[in-house]
């Protein structure tokens, strides 16, 4: 059963990019099959994946705009170890004309129907913003997965993004949920962070992961490089830790489904 998730928070500058490619990497060592999906205009996950933006045939862009089957703007990075469908300036024009459009909320999740059974996990990046792409985003997932720094503006950001979830559970995805947050660029070190971090768990109890990504500088040379930091340093705290993160949400994701078969097999016996 394959894991759609958008890791999402309109924040920039939280380690979003960072954590998608460098999850989908770590998903991808532990032999999950894993397509990340760039709705991101600025195109970064694409380039840290080790494809260059500027010279793909098919974007995220021309699935979004029905020109092309979402399979035609799939290619495998070597570099990554993973999927991608790349994602580049494009993007802006799509969000534009998608403003229009009669299906424009669905258009990604019904392109990706007939891709998700070859894949255990997808990552949608999405771009800092509450945009139509990240609607699109949003509609297409089972679940949203946000990257967050434990600083003072943290919570504020965070209730914006609630509330866009609570409306697109009302409107259009009444299976969306709350995957879980990571603590990203964090130093212990600092007394605030420490707060922040107590603020969201007594929040959201256990949807906190209790990975937690340290400032590295590892994790911010890899994308210059082109590659996750798994393949630019393994041995690195910024790789320990994502390595990490990829092993605690197998380990919730095998927690869920056998949750889910239990409930079936005791609905079955009433």
């Amino acid at each position: 059963m394959t894991r759609t998730l958008a890791i999402t928070n309109q924040k920039g500058g939280v380690g979003k990019t960072t954590t998608c490619v460098n999850l989908a990497a770590a998903l991808a060592l532990t032999r999950r099959r894993v397509l990340l999906i760039d709705l991101d205009p600025q195109g970064n996950a694409t380039m840290g994946s080790g494809v260059d933006k500027h010279e793909v045939e098919y974007s995220s862009c021309d699935v979004l705009l029905n020109e092309v089957d979402a399979a035609q703007a799939v290619m495998a990075s070597e570099a990554a170890g993973f999927d991608v469908m790349p994602g580049n300036s494009d993007l802006t024009a799509a969000e534009v004309e998608l403003l229009n459009a009669e299906d424009r909320q669905s258009r990604l999740r019904d392109a990706l129907r007939p891709l998700r059974e070859r894949y255990d996990f997808i990552l949608i990046d999405c771009p800092p913003s509450l945009n139509m792409l990240t609607i699109n985003a949003l509609v297409a997932a089972d679940a949203v997965f946000i990257p967050i720094q434990c600083e003072y503006y943290a919570l504020e950001g965070l209730s914006a993004l609630m509330d866009t979830i609570e409306q697109v559970r009302g409107a259009v995805n009444p299976e969306l949920e709350i995957e879980g947050l990571l603590r990203t660029m964090f130093d212990a070190r600092n007394n605030l962070a420490n707060q922040v971090a107590e603020q969201l768990i007594e929040h959201f109890g256990d949807k906190v992961y209790r990975t937690i990504v340290p400032r590295n500088v590892r994790l911010a040379e890899a994308p210059s490089h082109g590659m996750p930091v798994l393949r630019y340093d393994k041995a690195s705290r910024g790789a320990l830790a994502y390595l990490a993160l990829a092993g605690e949400m197998v380990r919730r994701d095998q927690d869920r489904r056998t949750g889910m078969a239990a409930e079936t097999s005791a609905a079955s016996t009433h």
